[in-house]
């Protein structure tokens, strides 16, 4: 099983600006540690970010936020891209749609992709269908993800694990499962050394 970890939408306008989910801020944590394990053990990571123009459709939903090259579409310090980690502009709520994020998952032999960020309801659950129309396993960490009230990210996971049957996890979990795998690689990478 090769993953990859998208961060989805953490920026300034979702997390502290225009349109700011006030839960957002309980995910910084859990979402750093994991960003931070998944770089340890080989997992790449993948940043997917609203970047809208004046035209998108979507600004008649929400009106205009996290506008190509604006800070409000700059990742919260917090959780910045490292060198090596890979960004994707996005201009609606499915990081697949109009990017060229399947081409670099399949690149990469990706199968699994753990998806985390804002918002658990619409973004993620739009992300999810894409990657299941596209044959991917999904694992969501329900504690790095967020929606802007408790029933709609609870209601967003049920949604994920029964019509994309999305295994839904944890930092902690999911920390150990890389590790180890990680693991379980290097013992077999030493016998092939021998």
């Amino acid at each position: 099983m090769t993953d990859v970890l998208i961060v989805i939408d953490m920026l300034n306008d979702f997390v502290t600006g225009k349109i700011a989910a006030e839960r957002a801020g309980q995910i910084i944590s859990p979402l750093d540690r994991l960003t931070a394990a998944a770089r340890e053990n080989g997992v790449p990571v993948i940043y997917a970010n609203d970047a809208h123009r004046p035209e998108d459709f979507e600004l008649d939903v929400w009106g205009e936020h996290a506008m190509q090259g604006t800070e409000g579409a700059a990742v919260i310090p917090e959780l910045e891209p490292d060198e090596g980690d890979h960004v994707f502009e996005k201009r609606t709520y499915d990081a697949f749609y109009g990017t060229a994020l399947d081409e670099h998952l399949r690149s990469l032999g990706v199968d699994r992709v753990v998806l985390t960020g804002l918002h658990t309801n619409m973004c993620i659950r739009h992300a999810s269908a894409g990657a299941f129309f596209r044959g991917y396993d999904i694992v969501v960490p329900g504690d790095c993800v967020e929606a802007f009230s408790e029933e709609a990210h609870t209601e967003g996971l049920e949604y994920l694990a029964d019509v994309y049957n999305a295994e839904i996890t944890t930092t902690d979990d999911l920390i150990e499962e890389w590790r180890k795998t990680a693991s379980a690689e290097a013992v077999s990478d030493e016998g092939t050394a021998s």
